[in-house]
């Protein structure tokens, strides 16, 4: 009966050959979905564009669920305002959760890598502890734009120094890597364009471990932690974003 019912179904009504060819748009959207679960969220959605079967398929729960970070419930509890995410559908979570959400005061963000849903956070110098830090005989807070927390700390001189932090977070199973991003110099813009002032930068020709010389014209913007799975796309993108 399956086998007729299909052939009626490509047949016209003389028997005579197909009225019609099968097209993309005609494949259950139950099917697409289970294939769109085992790709890159990116790649789900440029899918999405193709026709309204891909569109519809494309917004499984299922889908995005898979995606999501393990522990999403708890970022959700944690960071985000629980209420905003309730009754959305697991895309729109995972679209908010893509942006970055302060927390710890405003010292810490957290957000997931929209290209493959890697739980990441960011650390500003405010939220670190830094050897010397609160005196201004060697550190200063400067505000800036070219950082994610529009402030660094800048060193002017010091003999040696540290730096350490504490993350309490629930981080999914897996490997993460440590980053800080630091430059030599105080940059600023003049007439639209990025200058750096190298007044102050000294004693990084001399071994690190030699405390008997200062050390001077430092900043220290902030540490990343990422999955360790995305670190090489991660820095690829800061290299080239240095370049302009």
């Amino acid at each position: 009966m399956g086998a007729n019912l299909s052939c009626a179904t490509l047949c016209d009504t003389n028997g005579e050959g197909p009225s019609s060819k099968p097209r993309l748009g005609d494949i259950p959207e139950s099917c697409l979905a289970l294939v769109l679960m085992h790709l890159d969220p990116p790649d789900i959605c440029k899918l999405a564009r193709l026709n309204r079967a891909f569109r519809g398929a494309s917004s499984a729960d299922f889908i995005w669920e898979s995606k999501l970070p393990s522990n999403y419930k708890f970022i959700c509890e944690k960071v985000l305002d629980e209420k905003s995410v309730v009754g959305l559908e697991k895309k729109d979570v995972y679209a908010r959760m893509c942006k970055p959400y302060p927390f710890d005061g405003g010292a810490k963000e957290v957000w997931l890598d929209k290209n493959t849903g890697g739980l990441c956070f960011s650390i500003s110098s405010k939220g670190l502890a830094i050897t010397g830090i609160d005196d201004r005989r060697y550190w200063n807070q400067i505000s800036t734009e070219e950082s994610r927390f529009h402030t660094v700390a800048y060193l002017q001189q010091i003999w040696w120094f540290e730096i350490d932090g504490e993350l309490e977070f629930e981080f999914p199973k897996g490997m993460y890597s440590l980053f800080f991003r630091l430059h030599l110099g105080r940059s600023s813009k003049r007439m639209g364009r990025r200058v750096c002032n190298s007044e102050h930068i000294h004693g990084w020709d001399i071994k690190p471990i030699d405390c008997t010389h200062t050390k001077g014209g430092l900043c220290v913007d902030a540490a990343f932690v990422y999955p360790s799975t995305i670190c090489t796309e991660i820095c690829k993108l800061n290299k080239l974003a240095g370049q302009h």
